[in-house]
């Protein structure tokens, strides 16, 4: 078995260890792996896996069953994708059964891929963490991004207008064809948004560079959620405002979650959102595909930060 991992910044396929199954685990035999900015940090030596994680990239993967554990709720061919901490760009993965979901039988491979990571982190940082209800008005910065449009995605079905922060106006455009109610393009600034504030929950990847703006966009009692630094990590607050306008400010990381967490996460999602992807109301959104052979330039792709949506790797046999 084979897996890919980052050398010096390069991509290379090395051998990978036969594992065996643990009580509660299932093999799979990957069909597809999304690609996250987790990885593109990973590749560069800035994001290294968590303890004990293999150092093979993929953050998330769909394929088919082929091996499981005694008692598993799963069987042999049940197509599933799966939210891992690492290791779903290989040739098979073993994980947890718990971090499955299954895949409708609607959807290709590729759209199978592009659920795990953004759509949990969608879900878990706005309707979990941020406890955002029917009605109140959502952030998203990064919109045209995996996050950015599962997040726009949820926020239609669940009843939350929201707005988004984007590069460039064909993004913007393709933000509120999926449901945004509108935007700014990030080059002219955030602060008008304000027009269409405030805000209850905020979702942003970005950190200092938005910060000091977070305060006069948001509502009284807001909900502001980092969960990245695309923009810096240091800034400047008036921590009068945070008062005055009681703001949490949550910072928010997936990946090193523990098992259980990701599992309650999982089967909330699993109850909760795999009928609307059934019935089409949800959709993952594909941007390109290509083979595993040519991970570097679906990387690249990726880090030009140009496409609306996944970046999705491809087995081809």
């Amino acid at each position: 078995m084979r897996g890919l991992q980052a050398e010096g910044g390069a991509l290379t396929w090395q051998p990978q260890s036969a594992v065996e199954l643990k009580s509660g685990e299932v093999r799979i035999r990957v069909q597809a792996a999304g690609l996250n900015r987790a990885d593109l940090l990973q590749k560069a030596g800035m994001y290294p896996p968590p303890p004990g994680v293999t150092g093979v990239l993929g953050l998330e993967c769909a394929g088919e069953v082929i091996e499981v554990a005694e008692g598993s709720r799963w069987q042999l061919g049940d197509r599933v994708c799966a939210l891992l901490a690492g290791g779903g760009m290989a040739e098979e993965v073993v994980v947890d059964q718990r971090h499955l979901l299954p895949v409708p039988d609607s959807l290709s491979w590729a759209e199978a891929a592009a659920i795990p990571e953004v759509f949990s982190t969608a879900w878990l940082n706005i309707f979990v963490l941020g406890d955002a209800r029917p009605g109140e008005k959502v952030l998203i910065h990064a919109g045209a991004s995996g996050v950015g449009t599962a997040a726009i995605q949820l926020c239609k079905a669940q009843g939350n207008p929201c707005w988004v922060s984007v590069g460039s106006q064909d993004k913007l455009d393709a933000c509120v064809e999926l449901g945004a109610e509108g935007g700014v393009l990030r080059q002219n600034g955030i602060a008008a948004l304000k027009d269409f504030g405030p805000f209850n929950v905020a979702l942003d990847p970005v950190g200092a560079t938005y910060a000091a703006d977070h305060l006069d966009l948001l509502a009284v009692d807001a909900r502001w959620v980092l969960i990245g630094l695309m923009g810096g990590r240091e800034a400047t607050l008036d921590l009068a405002k945070v008062l005055a306008k009681r703001i949490s400010l949550l910072g928010s990381t997936l990946r090193t979650r523990d098992a259980d967490f990701k599992a309650t996460l999982l089967a909330d999602m699993e109850q909760r959102l795999i009928p609307l992807f059934t019935s089409g109301e949800l959709k993952p959104m594909v941007a390109k595909t290509f083979s595993f052979a040519d991970a570097e330039a679906a990387f690249e792709e990726l880090a030009r930060d140009q496409v609306v949506g996944k970046v999705i790797l491809l087995r081809e046999d």
